[in-house]
């Protein structure tokens, strides 16, 4: 069982991540690049006069270490994710819920609600340069609203009862009923569009992931179950 998850796991969160990162780099990353020019000073936006909004940036792969590191750093990344979901899907079916590369797609959903949607309903994606509380506050209530959407999808998919549903939406708003921490003042040289910009990107490349990485996952939980089958 711990060979098929593992097996299962690495063929996934590899191929997940790294259509991921490419995706990053070609969508994410130059509103990253551009904001640092605000961060850095080199660009100015209050206060002075207008400047362009399509500066000069780098090209993909122009920082090869930078960018090579990302791809390995994102293909590590959602390995770690797919450990974690393919432990679940193992458990699912040990329950007699069928798992397959079709079904593992609303798997990838419900991870895409609980690791990013949820979060950042309250806690969104953030540029640099921009005013945040923090960093240890935020991270602490960043897993605490993962971990409680992670149980309400559970709920959810599996509960089958009106008290598992109540407690699963109790869950899901908890967390934002409490509140993220939040800065003492607003401050950032980065003009809004791009921090808008920034968290729409990481919000649709998160569902892309998820989406793929559940699916992935599912196809190959069940490639590695039929092989396993037919060696023994």
């Amino acid at each position: 069982m711990f060979s098929r998850i593992l097996t299962s796991a690495l063929f996934a969160g590899a191929a997940a991540g790294l259509i991921v990162a490419l995706l990053q780099l070609v969508f994410v990353q130059p509103v990253l690049l551009h904001a640092e020019l605000y961060e850095s000073g080199e660009l100015v936006h209050f206060g002075a006069e207008a400047v362009t909004a399509h500066p000069e940036l780098p090209g993909m792969f122009s920082d090869l270490t930078r960018d090579g590191l990302s791809v390995v750093f994102t293909m590590l990344t959602y390995t770690g994710y797919a450990l974690v979901l393919v432990a679940l899907m193992s458990l699912a079916e040990a329950q007699g819920h069928p798992v397959d590369g079709r079904t593992g797609v609303l798997w990838g959903l419900a991870g895409f609600i609980a690791f990013h949607l949820a979060p950042g309903f309250t806690l969104a994606p953030e540029v640099p340069g921009v005013a945040a509380a923090d960093v240890f506050a935020r991270q602490i209530w960043w897993w605490a609203t993962v971990a409680a959407a992670g149980v309400a999808m559970w709920l959810i998919a599996f509960g089958g009862n009106i008290v598992s549903y109540l407690v699963a939406a109790v869950l899901l708003m908890a967390p934002h009923l409490i509140g993220a921490p939040e800065p003492d003042v607003f401050t950032g040289p980065v003009p809004t569009e791009i921090g808008a910009l920034f968290a729409a990107r990481a919000f649709g490349v998160g569902l892309v992931a998820w989406v793929l990485l559940g699916s992935f996952a599912g196809y190959f939980w069940q490639s590695e179950g039929k092989r396993v089958e037919a060696a023994a």
